[in-house]
């Protein structure tokens, strides 16, 4: 293992070099003040550091030591809790108290929605739980037995693609109701004087709740897509008569887009133990490729090799 010195003390050569040309590289900051700030937050808890190891290693061979000397009796947990407090890996507890947060991002604070966990020296799973976002609902719908069987394996079957669209639409008239009709027979959505039109039965008709749709793709009088939004989710309407999945649809509504998984939980501690110099610049690089969207994995399925990358 090389190491280099910077500002007085010794780092791993591949850290340091992933550090001054990925990490550091168009952040404006520059590399001395980067290791001097550095150097100093080392000198400042490096003594503390080494005393809680100290501590640690005291508490484990107590703690050893205890269970050998009571080898092969019953256990008795009030004993075994005196201990514990006795050797001050248990303190009593303090007086209640309360906190405050500020600066909370809505997608933690305020968007009810899954949050994936994965771990971070796994790149294709980081993207896959990045890109899982925004899903199709027809692909999900088509792909499983969410219908109530399962996908064919040859060609598409397109009498499983009609049920699709109808549980689809009976999907957007439940959460996106429309003031008369309903989305099953729509010829055409478009927008006019900032609301969304549609056009059901030989007569024009709008969302219930007008403050519903949020904004459009293409023009107005023909939208490439429209979205939607329901308890601060979003829902994509895109529209493309030319795919093959709007052929079943009078509307052209090809596929129906939903926001699912907001947050993403990058994990750094359960899953995974990064310890040594080239597990910590493996998960840099991926925390540094989601950060400035360059994140890339390749991998085979089917037999093929593809690159997945961030959408």
């Amino acid at each position: 293992m090389a190491f280099v010195k910077r500002s007085g003390i010794r780092i791993d050569q591949e850290l340091c070099e992933f550090i001054e040309a990925e990490a550091i590289r168009g952040s404006g900051l520059d590399f001395d003040r980067f290791w001097s700030g550095f150097a100093e937050i080392v000198s400042e808890f490096q003594p503390r550091r080494k005393k809680l190891l100290v501590t640690r290693q005291q508490m484990q061979k107590q703690l050893d030591l205890w269970h050998k000397d009571r080898r092969g009796r019953i256990h008795d947990l009030n004993e075994y809790r005196s201990h514990l407090e006795e050797i001050g890996y248990l303190v009593p507890s303090g007086s209640d108290f309360t906190i405050e947060t500020e600066n909370i991002d809505d997608e933690i604070a305020k968007i009810a929605a899954p949050q994936l966990v994965v771990p971070i020296t796994n790149a294709r799973f980081a993207l896959n739980a990045a890109n899982a976002r925004w899903n199709s609902l027809y692909d999900a719908l088509y792909g499983t037995d969410a219908l109530g069987s399962s996908p064919g394996t040859t060609g598409y079957d397109r009498k499983r693609g009609r049920k699709v669209i109808s549980w689809t639409k009976e999907f957007l008239d439940d959460i996106f109701p429309l003031e008369h009709g309903s989305h099953a027979s729509a010829t055409k959505y478009f927008v006019a004087e900032g609301a969304l039109r549609a056009e059901v039965g030989g007569r024009t008709t709008g969302l219930s709740r007008r403050e519903q749709f949020t904004g459009h793709r293409g023009e107005g009088s023909s939208p490439a897509s429209v979205l939607l939004k329901n308890n601060n989710l979003h829902v994509e309407i895109v529209i493309d008569r030319s795919r093959p999945s709007a052929a079943d649809d009078p509307a052209g509504v090809a596929d129906v887009i939903l926001e699912s998984a907001v947050t993403t939980i990058v994990d750094c501690e359960d899953s995974v133990a990064v310890v040594d110099a080239a597990d910590k610049v493996l998960a840099y690089r991926t925390w540094l490729g989601l950060i400035d969207g360059t994140l890339v994995a390749s991998l085979k399925k089917g037999g093929a090799d593809f690159i997945r990358s961030l959408e």
